[in-house]
């Protein structure tokens, strides 16, 4: 019988060995990465970005460009992250030698993900339009592709000016299908709330407010005037394949084009990077 407590007692220590490192490792690896630390994700890279911080009604954000001046005979590709998400989602397509030679490249932070963002998320879609069309305001709209993923992609798509293209990833732009996760009561239950990591808790407010606010815009997104494309995962279970369903009924077919990647969840973004690179190449000419 003691030997028994004592494996007990090991297997124990053990088990809260391996659930702290686990969560140190999240922890960082959900931490933004400082402007250095970014920088420094490029450094085998032929192509270098530059990061400059903009400020827009006395939110400060930061934006990374793969130019340091734009390039006006190409067209610029800007990308727009989820929830939680960075400028660096987007790291493998802004290091890309073919897209960096056959387009200008901009990312951002969105208000509240950044590093060292004193803000807090405004949990309201019309503020990230808004700071989305201050990161546009300088570019052709004729020579602009807006690419958003997954809460990224109702940020993208709730811009009223007629753009190049819209590329959706994954996009989370119907109420009906939008899932609460579970993992959500770690920061509900303030008990647990501590343990969340602060780029999680913005992204846990955010999520909480998803349906209410996509409830607003929903019935609209047919007004958007641009052209569009929409990839998404049929095994997608965080943003549902049934969103870009519900699209695709919104739009008529010469304006709205849906690509189903089989067998996909909803790390495409990273996972089916060559599909993507591929079809940007493609909305470039």
């Amino acid at each position: 019988m003691s030997r028994f407590k004592k494996i007990l007692k090991i297997t124990f220590a053990i088990v809260v060995v391996l659930l702290f490192v686990f969560y140190f490792l999240f922890l960082n690896f959900s931490s933004p990465k400082s402007t250095s630390e970014v920088i420094d994700e490029f450094k085998d890279n032929m192509y270098q970005p530059t990061i400059k911080t903009n400020s827009y009604k006395g939110f400060e954000y930061r934006i990374l460009s793969m130019q340091k001046e734009i390039d006006t005979s190409k067209t610029t590709l800007v990308f727009v992250h989820g929830a939680p998400g960075s400028l660096l989602d987007f790291k493998k397509y802004l290091a890309d030698s073919l897209l960096n030679i056959k387009a200008n490249m901009i990312s951002y932070d969105r208000v509240g993900y950044g590093f060292e963002d004193t803000h807090t998320v405004q949990k309201s879609l019309i503020f990230e339009v808004e700071i989305l069309n201050d990161v546009l305001k300088t570019l052709d709209k004729n020579k602009t592709i807006i690419v958003g993923y997954s809460y990224g992609g109702p940020i993208a798509l709730a811009v009223k000016a007629a753009y190049k293209k819209i590329v959706l990833v994954a996009p989370a732009v119907y109420s009906k299908v939008e899932p609460m996760p579970w993992m959500l009561n770690f920061y509900k239950w303030k008990a647990t709330r501590w343990l969340v990591p602060t780029i999680w808790k913005s992204a846990s407010e955010e999520k909480m407010n998803h349906r209410t606010e996509l409830e607003k815009f929903e019935h609209n997104w047919k007004l958007n005037p641009s052209k569009i494309i929409s990839i998404h995962g049929d095994e997608d279970g965080i943003v549902p394949y049934e969103n870009s369903l519900f699209l695709q009924e919104q739009f008529p077919e010469e304006q709205f084009k849906l690509i189903t990647v089989p067998d996909t969840g909803h790390a495409l973004v990273w996972t089916q990077f060559e599909l993507i690179k591929s079809e940007l190449l493609k909305q470039l000419h």
